[in-house]
């Protein structure tokens, strides 16, 4: 070793230094040292990830003992607030994700088919009537003047009962029904016969008349098997007149079962709803509802525009069957809106992921109507436009009963009215024709009616 080690101190030359050969280490720059917000931002981590404001990361810091002196000397901040906003700042959310919950709207698809079946029975029973009013243009007048008084009345009064049910229980909706119902059939009874007279075809308008009345308050009450088997003698009778062809009686015999045998079903019901509890409510306003019927009369007239058009009735058959279908796509988008809500994390999301739900559906349910639809094109030569025609206004029907299950009435209402309007411009019917009249009128309407859906079902707060 080349010199001695100092070992002591108080030697010569002692300065009081320990170390006097060895340079003090150089600080560290500014920009070397850590951050001690790094630290804190590790490891509330998962807080801050999932925090939805910073105010919501000012409370927790304030939790854990963090002050405005203590930020100011520890971590180099003017302030609390100062110290949440740029942990918020800078780090990514990652929400948690919500507990699983069934889906409110799962359609049930045995009761939609059920309902299309119950939907499409009566025009099986129209079908029968055809023989007997065929012979005379009073007797079809009868029966269309009243299913269209039937269409819009008893539109308008389910959509009443539906209100009376949530406000005042099902003795509330009973009551609706009962006096709407009596007088939504004398209206109906009353129209045939001014039309008919007392021909045999007005006798069975007014037998479906009365069938309408009862069948709107077994629809209401949920008694979708009660009417399912009121219309099983119809339809079973007019299996046997198809099989055995020339029994002029045989619809006069057949279609008066059903009236039979829906009003005592309907009064069954009526009093079991009456059993229950009073509920104290205010009665809605009359107004809510007449949107509900002048679309059930617009709708209505569109219908029997495109069936009294079609020579073999294949259009309305197709139409009518497509009710369940429409009814089970109906609940499909309000489940596809559920499932959306809990799966993106932004409104623009949820708006582009609906598109894509409201494509699907009415998609699915023009495909519904043109795949039997186009059956006469295929095999009878009738040409694109029936078909097309079909297309649009089940299109139509659809988009508009989806804005009236989220509360939007007056819009679709008014847009099937101008459809009615426009279609029955005279000039145009002669021009192209009525199918391709209906085709145009109904799928413009329809496209106008599906971006307002887009639009307004765009929107979170439209699915509460």
């Amino acid at each position: 070793m080349s010199a001695p080690l100092r070992l002591l101190p108080g030697g010569a030359g002692d300065d009081g230094d320990a170390l006097p050969g060895l340079r003090r280490p150089r600080r560290r720059p500014s920009w070397a040292v850590p951050d001690p917000l790094d630290e804190l931002a590790e490891r509330l981590a998962e807080t801050l990830a999932t925090a939805v404001h910073p105010w919501e990361v000012a409370a927790v810091l304030e939790s854990d003992g963090l002050s405005d002196e203590v930020v100011a000397r520890r971590l180099g901040r003017g302030d609390l607030f100062a110290v949440a906003e740029e942990l918020y700042a800078r780090t990514e959310r990652r929400p948690p994700a919500p507990p699983e919950v069934p889906n409110p709207w799962r359609a049930d698809v045995r009761r939609c088919l059920l309902r299309g079946v119950v939907f499409a029975l009566p025009g099986v029973a129209l079908a029968l009537a055809g023989p007997v009013a065929g012979g005379s243009g009073r007797g079809a007048a009868a029966l269309v003047v009243t299913a269209l008084i039937g269409w819009g009345w008893y539109q308008g009064l389910a959509h009443r009962a539906y209100l009376w049910l949530a406000v005042a229980g099902r003795r509330g909706a009973a009551r609706c029904l009962l006096r709407g119902a009596a007088a939504g059939a004398v209206l109906g009874c009353g129209g045939a016969l001014a039309v008919a007279g007392g021909a045999a075809a007005g006798w069975l308008a007014v037998g479906e008349s009365v069938y309408l009345a009862a069948a709107v308050v077994l629809l209401v009450l949920d008694a979708e098997r009660d009417l399912l088997v009121v219309l099983a003698p119809a339809v079973a009778g007019g299996a046997v007149l198809a099989v055995v062809p020339g029994v002029g009686w045989g619809p006069l015999v057949v279609l008066p079962v059903a009236p039979v045998l829906a009003v005592p079903a309907a009064v069954r019901r009526l009093r079991r709803a009456w059993r229950d509890e009073a509920v104290a409510g205010a009665a809605p306003a009359l107004a809510r509802s007449v949107p509900f019927g002048l679309f059930g009369l617009a709708g209505g007239v569109l219908t029997v525009s495109l069936v009294l058009g079609d020579r073999v009735r294949w259009t309305g058959i197709v139409l009518t069957l497509s009710m369940g279908p429409a009814e089970w796509l109906l609940h499909r988008y309000r489940a596809g809106a559920f499932a959306v809500s809990r799966a993106v994390g932004s409104a623009g999301e949820f708006r582009g992921r609906m598109g894509g739900v409201l494509a699907r559906c009415l998609g699915g349910y023009v495909a519904v109507l043109v795949v039997p639809g186009a059956a006469p094109a295929v095999w009878g030569g009738a040409g694109v436009w029936p078909v097309a025609g079909l297309a649009a206004l089940g299109a139509l029907l659809w988009v508009a009963l989806l804005l009236q299950a989220f509360g939007i009435a007056w819009l679709p209402a008014l847009a099937c009215a101008a459809a009615v309007g426009a279609q029955s411009v005279p000039w145009a019917g002669r021009a192209s024709g009525p199918d391709v009249v209906r085709a145009v009128v109904c799928g413009g309407t329809a496209v106008v009616l599906a971006v307002v859906a887009h639009v307004r079902l765009g929107r979170v707060t439209a699915h509460r």
